[in-house]
C-alpha cells in the first residue's frame, strides 16, 4: 500500500494519494470511504459539467474513457488496487470484505424503496458483480438484482467464493 501511495503521488503530485469520499453504509449511515486517488485534482467539481457524458443507467455516473483519470489511475481501477485503502473502512466497522458496493448519498437519494434494500447490510470492498468478466458493462438494475440476491443468500461460503475469485478479477483486469 505504501508503494502504491508513492506511485500515485509521483504520477500526479497535485493532491493526496488517498481519496476520501462520503458514502452510504448499512441502514443509510454515512461514512468516509478511502481509496487511492485515480483522478486529477478537482475531478469531483468537474463531474457536474460532465453529466451529459454519463454512460450508465440509473442514479450512477460512469464514463468508460473518463478524461479525469490519471495514467496510473487507469491501471489502479482496472486491477482494483485503488480499493485497498478500504481495508481501513473494514477495520473501522464501516464496511465488510464482501457486500454491495457503497453508494454515494446523491445516488441513494434517487433510489426506489426496492433499491434501498441493498442498504440492509454492510457495504463491501468486493461483491458478486465485481468478479464477473463484464463488470464494467453491467446495468444498474442488474447491480441491484445481484446485490439483493447476495443479501438473500449471504453465507460464509458465498463470501469465501467471492473473496477467492476477487484476485483473479484483479489480475485479469476485466473481472475474469
Amino acid at each position: 500500500m505504501l508503494l502504491t501511495a508513492l506511485a500515485v503521488y509521483l504520477d500526479d503530485p497535485q493532491g493526496s494519494p488517498l481519496f476520501r469520499q462520503c458514502r452510504v453504509g448499512k441502514n443509510g449511515k454515512l461514512f468516509v470511504m478511502y481509496k487511492f486517488r485515480t483522478m486529477i485534482k478537482g475531478a469531483e467539481e468537474m463531474k457536474r459539467d460532465m453529466a451529459a457524458m454519463n454512460e450508465m443507467d440509473g442514479p450512477v455516473f460512469k464514463i468508460k474513457n473518463d478524461p479525469r483519470i490519471t495514467r496510473l489511475g487507469s491501471f489502479l481501477r482496472k486491477t482494483g488496487l485503488d480499493e485497498l485503502p478500504q481495508l481501513i473502512n473494514v477495520l473501522k466497522g464501516d464496511m465488510s470484505l464482501v457486500g454491495p458496493r457503497p453508494p454515494l448519498p446523491e445516488e441513494t437519494a434517487r433510489y426506489t424503496e426496492y433499491q434501498k434494500r441493498r442498504l440492509e447490510v454492510l457495504p463491501g470492498i468486493t461483491c458478486t458483480w465485481q468478479i464477473l468478466p463484464d463488470r464494467n458493462d453491467i446495468l444498474f438494475k442488474d447491480w441491484i438484482e445481484m446485490d439483493l440476491e447476495y443479501i438473500e443468500n449471504q453465507s460464509f461460503l458465498l463470501d469465501l467464493k467471492v473473496i477467492l475469485k476477487t484476485p483473479g478479477a484483479m489480475i485479469h483486469k476485466d473481472g475474469r
